[in-house]
Parts: C-alpha cells; structure tokens; sequence
C-alpha cells in the first residue's frame, strides 16, 4: 500500500459554540463546527454559492486548551488537519461509520468574517477555504457511468494509511476510507485506474445527505476531487512517483452536480462541486458516534 498523505485545510466560521466532553476514560475531546461556503462561476457567468459544513475534533490535552481560547460561534478560524474515518455498532444493530476532520492546529483569524444566517439557527463565512490532499490505494475497480444528462462520473473508494506511536511506544497502524467522486473529463481520464493503484487526489471536503430505507436523515463526508495523479506501484517506498505514462489530471474540474445546470471551469478562488448545496447546519450533523477511546494524537 503507498505510504499515506492526508491533509485539509479549512478556512471558515465556527457554525455555534463549540463544546468539550470527556470519553469515559478521561480523555478530552474539544468539537466544533467549521462552516463556509465555496463560490463557483456557472456558464451562465451567474455566481453560485455552496455551503459547507464540516465537523472538526482536537483530542487530549489539546483540546483542554483549545477550550481555554474561549472561541464562539461566529469566529473565523483556520485549521490544519486530516480526515478521520471512524466505525461503530450502532445501538439499533449494524455498523455505522463517518468522517471528520482531525484538526492538528486550530488559529483564530484577525477579524470578524461577513456571515450567513443558516436556517438551522447557526452561522457560515460568506466565503472559505476547503482544500484535501490525500495519497492512498484505490479499493476497488471503478466503474465509470454517465447520468442522463450524459456527464461522466466516477467513484473511488481510497484507502489512506495511517501509522503512529502510541503512549507505550508501539507502533500502530490505521486506515481511513475515503470516497472520492470524479465528474466528466477527470472521470474519463481515470476510468483505467484499477484496485490497489496508488493515486494523489486534490479537491475538496462535501456533506450529502439523504434518508434511508427506514425514513431516517442520514448525512455523509466524502471528497470531490479536482485533481487526481495516478502514481507508480513502487511509490508508497519512497516519494511519490508520477506514472511513465505520464500524469492524468485535471487541475480545475468542473465537478458540479449535473442537476445545476453545468458549471464552467472556476476561478482558482473558487472550488468545484455543489455536494453540500442542501445542507443545513442542523441537518444529521448531530449524527454521530458514541465516545472513542482508541484514536490516535
């Protein structure tokens, strides 16, 4: 498996105030929720502007002091981090899992952003930064398909590895699951790509929500990317190494949901993609798993 990189960088407004608890073991966990919006030039030459909401968590003693800052929602703040990918049995049965973002470093900005009222009763900044580079293995065949509309879209599922010393020094190993959607000329040019090729993907964090077979809202994190490079067999030994064939990418995609109507190539301001659209800040972001005692800081 190629050696894993995985960074997001958020720029945007805590949606409310943030909270801490404490794990049944004593450990801190700080959570908040980070909330922009991505704008996007149609072919119209009209602006649109996604929304996105995205919950960030900081463990230990970190955390502790994260809480100390005193930051309320309406904050703007930068975070560096990475995507986190958890499973639990629920409590009705079955395995359940999501993704966040792990946040290593957390700053305030110095100044007030301009806001958006959300429905739900939070705050978005009018404008952001959501940006996701990941390194990891495709985990199955992808299958590329056209929507009625007849624009191509490709899903990937990537497995990102993770490695870390824990408290006693013993080395541990994680991996996150991510799934990445490719839109038009990024899909066709990736529709070769095979299970276990090792691929770079760039693009951006989106929320999908939808209800499930039991009438239940359910919401999920995945990665539009707008750059993907496939990488050699032997990169995860050393640094990534493009393909001989030489790199298939596509550096600004036009990876909006068909249904808006088709969007030109954006400003380089602005990413792709309209995933987080209809979402709420209250919409399934409370959602989530119960108290986790054995992730990584």
């Amino acid at each position: 498996m190629a050696r894993g990189m995985n960074h997001v960088y958020l720029i945007g407004a805590l949606a409310r105030d943030p909270e801490l608890r404490y794990t049944p073991s004593g450990t801190a966990v700080f959570e908040a929720t980070i909330a922009g919006e991505d704008h996007i030039i149609g072919n119209d030459g009209r602006e649109r502007k996604l929304p996105w909401y995205h919950r960030v968590s900081i463990l230990g003693k970190p955390a502790e002091w994260q809480a100390e800052r005193n930051l309320k929602g309406g904050d703007a703040v930068m975070v560096e981090g990475s995507v986190e990918y958890s499973q639990w049995e629920a409590p009705e049965g079955g395995k359940r899992s999501m993704v966040r973002v792990k946040a290593l470093r957390m700053e305030q900005l110095g100044y007030t952003p301009e806001l958006v009222q959300d429905a739900g009763g939070g705050v978005r900044m009018s404008s952001g930064m959501n940006e996701v580079i990941l390194i990891g293995n495709v985990t199955r065949d992808p299958e590329l398909r056209y929507t009625p509309a007849g624009d191509a879209v490709l899903g990937l599922g990537l497995a990102v590895n993770e490695t870390w010393n824990d408290r006693q020094g013993q080395r541990q190993e994680k991996t996150h699951w991510i799934d990445v959607t490719l839109w038009r000329e990024l899909a066709e040019s990736m529709k070769d790509l095979r299970k276990g090729d090792p691929v770079l993907v760039q693009g951006r964090l989106v929320n999908e929500a939808w209800t499930d077979r039991d009438g239940n809202k359910r919401n999920s994190t995945k990665v539009e990317a707008t750059r993907v490079e496939a990488l050699s067999r032997g990169a995860g030994a050393g640094n990534p190494a493009a393909t001989p064939a030489g790199p298939r990418t596509q550096t600004a995609s036009s990876a909006a949901r068909p249904q808006s109507g088709g969007y030109s190539q954006p400003s380089r301001a602005a990413n792709t993609g309209n995933r987080s659209g209809g979402l709420d800040i209250d919409q399934g972001l409370d959602d989530f798993p119960p108290d986790e005692e054995d992730l990584p800081f």
